[in-house]
């Protein structure tokens, strides 16, 4: 018997859940993309974005994704034959790489692999072993969400400080934003990317960069009137922040966005509420036991934005398909480094517009599933999942 006849509900790691504040937003005619509202509303986004950024350099919008806001970053800093070291700790930097060696940039690649966030030590010893600057920057993202590694940027940052190499410093936040704390320019971050679709519950469509005044000196003339940063930093006139037609509905939608998330709830809030559906997910899992067990041990090491969980052989692709198919629940696929199985592992989003009856019901459904499906666990999650919940109502 199939259940699924309400609404659905999507619990993959991006495209999150839209608020239906922001969808109506967008819901209106094409504006007159020369009249002053629209010019002084989207003055008001830049702003709030680099709010959102923590940071006091401007913000960067291109019509994209978050490969989109990649390349920006790559075409604004770096020419052909340039060295940039990536910090991989899942699947992610590693496609940015691919990106960035079509480009002619020569590409090193520190691996940490899928369990575990980035060794500032071996930054830093790596760092001082350059001693002919050889490495112009470096670049890692901030939550890799198909590990749900959350890694430590304040600790990098101050590695590549401590190492005295003159290296930049950029960091991928495409999943992070708005889910995870994140300071720009009080960590010592030059370069920050990220996109719409997830922490800033908008639908697809927007990327963003903020370079900082080091970034801003050391940017290199470029080659695209697209990706080129510099107009749409400083325009003459209005149409050069898009290098076109600006994308009108998706800044309606995003300035909905940003006053939830900055003048309604607040930015400090609205990461500890990700903190706290991640600490009930976590507790969950744990309770379940069995064949499903979290993908990163250390909790400091954990994204709050999305959760990676392995199972039995096959398990994870079963139970997506059971929740999806029987109860309008979609799960997360599987992603995983060379030794694993995709098709035992899922991944949970949470982030951006959630509350306890998404979370819990999204727990409850898998709990349903696991049971469903005879996979080996212990009941007990969702209960776990409440009580997290229930002290955090408490506080």
């Amino acid at each position: 018997m199939i259940l699924a006849q309400g609404k659905d509900l999507t619990a993959i790691p991006g495209p999150s859940i839209m608020p239906d504040r922001v969808l109506n937003a967008m819901h209106r005619p094409a504006p007159n993309i020369y009249g002053e509202d629209l010019i002084n509303m989207t003055d008001t986004v830049y702003t709030d974005l680099s709010r959102v950024a923590r940071t006091s350099a401007p913000a960067v919008i291109y019509i994209g994704n978050g490969h989109a806001s990649w390349e920006a970053v790559l075409a604004n800093m770096f020419n052909p034959g340039d060295h940039v070291l990536m910090l991989s700790t899942g699947r992610f930097v590693h496609m940015w790489a691919a990106m960035a060696r079509q480009m002619g940039i020569n590409v090193e690649i520190m691996e940490f692999g899928f369990h575990a966030a980035v060794d500032p030590n071996q930054v830093e010893e790596r760092l001082a072993s350059d001693i002919t600057g050889t490495i112009r920057a470096v670049l890692t993202t901030q939550t890799d969400t198909a590990s749900s590694v959350r890694n430590n940027i304040p600790d990098i940052a101050k590695a590549i400080e401590e190492s005295g190499h003159p290296a930049l410093f950029m960091v991928d936040c495409v999943a992070s934003l708005a889910c995870e704390p994140f300071e720009m320019d009080d960590w010592g971050v030059d370069v920050m990317l990220s996109a719409c679709q997830k922490g800033l519950m908008t639908p697809p469509g927007l990327a963003f960069t903020w370079a900082g005044p080091r970034a801003v000196k050391e940017a290199i003339e470029c080659k695209s009137s697209w990706w080129d940063w510099k107009p749409r930093i400083d325009p003459e006139i209005f149409y050069q922040r898009f290098c076109g037609t600006p994308p009108t509905h998706h800044l309606y939608g995003l300035r909905e966005a940003l006053t939830m998330i900055l003048d309604e709830v607040g930015l400090e809030n609205t990461w500890e509420r990700h903190r706290r559906f991640a600490e009930a997910i976590w507790a969950a899992v744990d309770a379940w036991g069995g064949g499903l067990r979290l993908n990163i041990t250390d909790p400091a090491d954990r994204s709050t934005a999305v959760t990676a969980i392995h199972t039995g052989q096959g398990d994870g692709q079963r139970l997506r398909e059971w929740c999806e198919a029987n109860a309008g629940l979609s799960l997360g696929v599987g992603i995983v480094g060379p030794e694993g199985d995709p098709n035992s592992v899922f991944r949970i989003g949470h982030m951006g517009h959630l509350d306890p009856p998404m979370v819990l019901g999204a727990l409850a459904t898998i709990e349903t599933g696991l049971a469903a499906l005879h996979i080996p666990h212990h009941s007990g999650g969702v209960s776990a999942a409440a009580a997290v919940l229930a002290g955090s109502a408490a506080d």
